[in-house]
């Protein structure tokens, strides 16, 4: 299952890469893409969406699904 979360304040490739470590960090993520410009995050696997957004926002970003 792939589910997408919109992530605000990404500024730079680094931004992207912390949001992208961030949620690969969370139990029963296999894949991540990160585009900044599109504020977006896709999130393959069966992590619950709200675990999802909690990491990002413990990274310094604001997110939301």
């Amino acid at each position: 299952m792939t589910t997408t979360i919109t992530v605000e304040d990404m500024s730079c490739e680094h931004c992207e890469q912390t949001v992208t470590d961030a949620l690969q960090d969370v139990s029963g993520v296999t894949n991540v893409s990160v585009d900044r410009e599109a504020e977006q995050a896709s999130v393959d696997g069966d992590a619950d969406v709200s675990a999802l957004v909690e990491a990002v926002e413990d990274a310094g970003y604001t997110a939301h699904a």
